[in-house]
């Protein structure tokens, strides 16, 4: 909206904004604090919980309080329903406030799937692949039950939502989904043996920190074995707050490393744009935003726009970047292999990698 209310107003999503099939409304209030017109207050309702959001910089705290017990007296008066006070629990994500930030987990849910799959007494793992894991189709195996084999893998993928630790080795077990063998039912035991060893472990969110829209690109090389297409992988911050993560199979197979890093950038772009479209709305303008590739081949190929006879045959789709570069709403910068970030959702790595990639990418263990 483009000016205050001189009242609330309740009202269904804008046409253009997505939102699912279900009853989903929107509360919005703008508050006027002196001459300072305040920003606006969302209160989200959907299905059985409902979600009241503010700048956490606000001046005048008291009458967003007020403001808060008003609409729930209003609410009470039309709806069974309690005030939970400050958010720690929201659409399966926990939530942990601290005057220094925020750690978001899923530390019951791990606890649900081990006891769900017998292995609350698993023994303890530090990471969740082998390096050299060597999982592949295994058409000569013995084949095992594929609706277990599925629930094991339904449920890590649902925990990857604050788990990007998990991203790689879900996403690469559920390529053999169809038809599982016993090698793959093994290597997702390994999985659930390393959340048994840090089943407190969540994203961190720091309050005092820059505000600055990063990526990082990355790609490995004909990595599955079933078809030898390459994983497209992607990660995004604010500051040093990782918001959204990838880890897909690119749909066509690369001939060399720049090709695939090169889908991936444009993958990553992709995300970026998004990003900057969602916080455009709240008042944030982003241009210039850096997507780090450790591939020179890509970097440049996305800097030049003449063609040759070593990229006359990429999609003409993975091209748009070049498109995004030259109107400055990204830039590519090349960043040494042992500092990409998204590392993590490409490989297995040793326990001394794989920690230091938990730690740049903001995952680390809930304090007591």
């Amino acid at each position: 909206m483009s000016i205050s209310l001189q009242v609330s107003k309740i009202m269904s999503i804008p046409i253009g904004f997505g939102c699912s099939t279900k009853l989903f409304m929107v509360y919005i209030k703008h508050l006027e604090l002196g001459t300072q017109p305040y920003p606006t207050i969302f209160w989200r309702m959907d299905l059985d919980e409902a979600l009241l959001t503010a700048p956490s910089s606000s001046r005048n705290k008291m009458e967003i309080f007020c403001w808060c017990r008003e609409f729930e007296h209003i609410m009470q008066e039309k709806f069974e329903m309690s005030a939970m006070g400050e958010m720690s629990f929201f659409l399966g994500l926990q939530v942990q406030q601290t005057e220094s930030g925020i750690f978001i987990h899923q530390t019951k849910y791990v606890g649900d799937i081990l006891s769900r799959f017998q292995m609350s007494d698993a023994m303890p793992i530090g990471t969740p692949l082998p390096q050299n894991h060597g999982i592949t189709p295994d058409l000569k195996g013995e084949s095992v039950n594929s609706s277990y084999y599925r629930a094991k893998i339904g449920s890590l993928m649902y925990l990857t939502a604050s788990r990007p630790d998990l991203m790689y080795p879900t996403c690469l077990l559920a390529r053999y989904q169809a038809n599982p063998k016993a090698s793959h039912l093994t290597a997702a035991k390994r999985i659930f043996r390393y959340l048994k060893g840090c089943q407190d472990t969540d994203l961190w969110y720091p309050r005092d920190d820059s505000f600055d829209l990063t990526a990082y690109s990355d790609s490995d090389f004909g990595g599955c074995k079933i078809d030898s297409k390459s994983t497209t992988a992607g990660c995004q911050f604010l500051g040093s707050r990782l918001v959204t993560w990838q880890c897909k199979k690119q749909t066509c197979v690369a001939t060399s490393t720049c090709e695939a890093e090169y889908i991936a950038a444009s993958c990553c772009c992709s995300q970026v744009l998004w990003i900057q479209q969602q916080m455009r709305d709240y008042g944030f303008e982003f241009l210039s935003t850096p997507i780090f590739v450790d591939n020179n081949a890509a970097l440049q190929i996305t800097r030049n726009p003449m063609q040759h006879s070593k990229t006359k045959h990429i999609e003409i789709k993975y091209h748009f970047i070049r498109d995004c570069f030259d109107k400055r709403l990204i830039d590519v910068v090349h960043i040494p292999t042992d500092h990409q970030r998204a590392d993590l959702f490409t490989k297995a790595f040793d326990k001394s990698r794989f920690d230091y990639l938990l730690l740049v990418n903001g995952i680390k263990v809930i304090p007591e």
